[in-house]
């Protein structure tokens, strides 16, 4: 017995806290080999689960697909860098902004793609607006948005797992030193980022290849509730640490004694910019994974326990990260520690080994739960929306289009993965670029549903506003370098978030061009407003 447990005893924290990781892994893989064994065989099973996701399903998914590295990863080394008013400049106003886009926009969308047969967003938008060039021009922007976003979690896996598994390993080639040329504790040791989120992509694909979207929503579920129990128990598990109190609330007082008090208030943040970044959360109405979960539920009143609990499961993960990132401004931090690897750093170095590695596991459920999401989608969009409309639906056997599905898959995981390992960026201000050119076609989705008079050159017009503009903002932005840059049309003292200019010259271009030229036809309208 003794004999057996030797290797066990003899492991290091970081050789413990990987195999703790990797059983986190093996776990994932099992749920996406069983959700497979349900697999109908047919196109509609792999990409929308057949329509047979209910409430609470539809909601741990929905909400395990909203909440990215940005959500864990991000809010925490934001809130480390400009203090608690993180929490209220995004996700109090996330809690209530996604909730009104599930009603306004998801359960609308939801009946219409059920009745008319869609299964993604360009399949919408060419129909109602009765223009192939829209599907022309959508599909590369809805990629060419994704794939950042993509490389978001990709990036932050990979340095997620190299800090908690740091010192596992004497390697020369995993040590890590920092800019004056000091072995970096923090990262020496520990699995390398590259290999860390191959590890991560390659898990996502094995299961998102074989359980489809049945094996997304399942292993999302998971995750969620992981990463949601998970996060309150890091939570208590540090306030206890480094309060150093008797009780909880006790060492939350201490620990808000020891914290600067300008990080305790939004005081330092222009009011103008805390509002403006309340455009942000609009982008989930136009989040093509999020389109594609909507359209599994079983009925519109699924929605409806999705709309009421996820502005509380918003407070339940985003309230421990960014009070975490508080207090580790109050905390002796390690110079080559990065913003982004706060949380993991604080974890690894003040909670107990073992339960280090499953909080590790948790921050990792919460990133690869939109992943997964992420990835399938591509594949719907490609199947459907290239392949099955140029080259005809019946060209390819429905086992044969979820074989094309598959390898797009396979593709965009690989472009993704070979991207991340080009440069690095901040989680959070890379994911702000990314929902600002997803937020700036709000209208567009929003007038599809509502207006009447929307015209497909108006909608052609409004999109290409915004691909203009949003490409102007981010080159002036240095390509993303400069995090502090803002527009400033009403003074230096009072600036406003990129996304509101985007989000007006989309409007502008939309609404103008709208009037200006013909609708559609009564006979297309009645299919889209008499749902």
């Amino acid at each position: 017995m003794n004999g057996s447990l030797a290797p066990i005893l003899a492991m290091n924290d970081g050789q413990t806290r990987l195999v703790i990781i990797l059983g986190y892994l093996a776990l994932l893989l099992f749920l996406g080999f069983s959700a497979s064994r349900f697999f109908r065989g047919t196109k509609k099973d792999y990409l929308l689960a057949s329509h047979s996701i209910g409430p609470f399903l539809l909601l741990l998914s929905m909400f395990g697909t909203t909440m990215t590295a940005f959500a864990l990863v991000g809010s925490s080394a934001e809130s480390f860098k400009k203090g608690i008013g993180v929490y209220g400049m995004l996700a109090s106003s996330s809690g209530i902004i996604h909730s009104l886009c599930f009603y306004v926009i998801g359960v609308k969308i939801y009946r219409i793609g059920r009745s008319q047969g869609y299964s993604t967003q360009i399949q919408f938008f060419r129909a109602r607006l009765e223009s192939d060039l829209i599907g022309l021009i959508l599909f590369p922007i809805l990629v060419g948005l994704i794939i950042p976003y993509l490389m978001i979690g990709v990036m932050a896996s990979g340095g997620v797992i190299q800090v908690m598994t740091a010192g596992a390993f004497d390697f020369e080639a995993f040590k890590v030193l920092d800019d004056k040329g000091v072995i970096d504790v923090a990262r020496s040791g520990g699995i390398p980022t590259q290999y860390g989120s191959a590890l991560v992509c390659i898990v996502v694909l094995i299961y998102v290849f074989f359980g489809g979207m049945r094996g997304t929503a399942w292993a999302n579920a998971f995750q969620t509730l992981v990463f949601m129990l998970l996060g309150v128990v890091s939570f208590w598990l540090l306030a206890m640490k480094l309060g150093g109190g008797e009780t909880i609330m006790e060492s939350l007082s201490n620990l808000t004694a020891k914290v600067d008090q300008t990080k305790l208030t939004r005081s330092k943040m222009p009011h103008s910019l805390f509002a403006t970044y309340m455009f942000i959360p609009l982008s989930v109405a136009m989040f093509p994974h999020l389109f594609q979960h909507w359209l599994t539920a079983k009925s519109a009143n699924t929605f409806k326990l999705p709309i009421i609990m996820h502005p509380i499961f918003i407070m339940i993960v985003w309230v421990p990260c960014v009070l975490i990132g508080v207090w580790a401004t109050s905390v002796n931090i390690p110079e080559g520690v990065k913003a982004n690897e706060v949380l993991p750093y604080l974890v690894n170095s003040q909670i107990g080994t073992v339960m280090a590695g499953f909080l590790a596991a948790g921050i990792l459920a919460a990133i690869m739960s939109s992943l997964d999401s992420q990835f399938l989608c591509i594949g719907s969009i490609f199947t459907n929306d290239i392949v099955n409309h140029y080259f005809g639906k019946d060209r390819f056997s429905d086992q044969g289009q979820v074989w094309i599905a598959r390898a797009f898959v396979v593709l965009i995981v690989a472009i993704t993965y070979f991207l991340s390992q080009l440069g690095y960026r901040e989680v959070f201000h890379m994911a702000v670029w990314c929902f600002s050119g997803y937020a700036a076609l709000f209208p567009v989705v929003l007038a599809a549903l509502y207006w009447k008079r929307l015209t497909a050159a108006g909608v052609l017009s409004g999109i290409m506003a915004m691909v203009g503009s949003w490409i102007y903002f981010f080159k002036e932005s240095q390509w993303g370098a400069n995090t502090a840059y803002k527009l400033t049309p009403f003074g230096s003292d009072h600036p406003i978030m990129p996304v509101v200019g985007i989000f007006i010259c989309t409007c502008l271009a939309m609404v103008l061009t709208s009037y200006l030229t013909k609708p559609p036809a009564e006979k297309t309208l009645a299919k889209f407003f008499d749902v």
